[in-house]
């Protein structure tokens, strides 16, 4: 199977510069199981769901990743964090004019630097050498990482809006973008009428935009990326599933974070690292409908996707999206999938 077999063209006023003037604004397409597809809003969503059934939200929250910085000698340097590891060590991308060697400073203000520690494999890493604790430098001088296709800098509407309304824990880099269309009314809708929620870690990483360089995608090594999925999400799960209910994964964080936890065929808690890589053929063992945006062509969610809704069902409706001028990517519409038994 070849990357090329997943992509399509997209005229590039589709993509979605900012969100939707109202959070819950943006538009839904419906994906039954055969193949049919209804044009609908995201205010409707608790229309698709009937009660017992079970929405698994990512609580991720986006931390402001992008930071700029200079050498002593003047250069500039741009760091994206990726993670943050133990002891104040982070794991970041740099885009300089020349590469910095292991001992260099990179400077933000008077009292804030990080020192170049060494690499691992195409990232870097950095030790933080300021006088704030890190979370407070990065909330003062920190930008929202806005993923690269959104052709803007960041505004202070962004800080909230890059952001579910609920998150909780800090760690990404990047939304979980299926969760940007709710308001905390449609998840009180969506609990009075019985479809009530739990919620798991998986703290987005900056590589999720990272293209396949391979043409077999087979051969694609997917970046790691941290989730948790508690003994309490667990047992809500198993409960819904033996009293008839379904489980709806609101984006494909959720969808690789349930899966991965069930790699051996039962679902179990999990705390760690996770590098599962979804694509047509793979077996799912937890998630029955899938909330998520309209993905890049050649990225790894779209054959997510494809593997959970059928390949050609799913390349079809993104033909019937950009016929009908729906909007792309992170700040763009939603659709709702079925899985498919093909």
């Amino acid at each position: 199977m070849l990357s090329s077999d997943f992509t399509y063209d997209l005229p590039e006023e589709l993509i979605a510069q900012y969100p939707p003037e109202n959070r819950g604004g943006s538009r839904l397409l419906y994906l039954d199981g055969d193949e049919n597809l209804s044009d609908s809003t995201f205010r409707r969503f608790p229309e698709y769901l009937k009660a017992g059934d079970l929405l698994v939200l990512n609580d991720t929250r986006v931390i402001p990743a992008r930071l700029f910085s200079h050498k002593a000698t003047g250069g500039k340097v741009e760091i994206m964090l990726e993670r943050v590891l133990d002891n104040n060590v982070l794991l970041v991308q740099l885009r300089a004019s020349k590469s910095p060697k292991p001992g260099t400073m990179l400077l933000l203000d008077e009292k804030t630097s990080f020192e170049v520690t060494g690499r691992q494999d195409s990232m870097f890493l950095l030790k933080y050498r300021g006088k704030e604790q890190l979370t407070d430098c990065l909330n003062r001088l920190g930008h929202m990482p806005l993923p690269p296709y959104i052709s803007r800098e960041d505004e202070n509407e962004d800080r909230e809006r890059y952001q579910t309304v609920f998150s909780d824990k800090p760690g990404a880099v990047a939304a979980p973008t299926a969760g940007l269309h709710f308001t905390q009314e449609i998840l009180q809708q969506l609990e009075d009428s019985g479809v009530s929620n739990v919620r798991l870690t998986l703290h987005v990483g900056a590589g999720t935009f990272q293209p396949l360089r391979v043409d077999d995608i087979a051969e694609h090594k997917m970046h790691s990326e941290y989730m948790c999925v508690s003994d309490a999400v667990v047992e809500r799960i198993n409960q819904t599933k033996a009293a008839g209910g379904r489980i709806i994964a609101v984006g494909t964080t959720v969808v690789r974070s349930l899966e991965t936890a069930a790699r051996n065929g039962q679902l179990a808690s999990y705390d760690g690292d996770t590098d599962i890589f979804i694509y047509p053929g793979f077996k799912f063992n937890v998630v029955d409908l899938l909330l998520t945006n309209f993905h890049l062509p050649k990225s790894t969610l779209l054959m997510l996707v494809c593997a959970f809704g059928g390949k050609e069902k799913i390349m079809n409706a993104y033909q019937h999206a950009i016929r009908e001028k729906y909007r792309f990517y992170s700040y763009g519409d939603a659709m709702l999938i079925n899985k498919s038994e093909a």
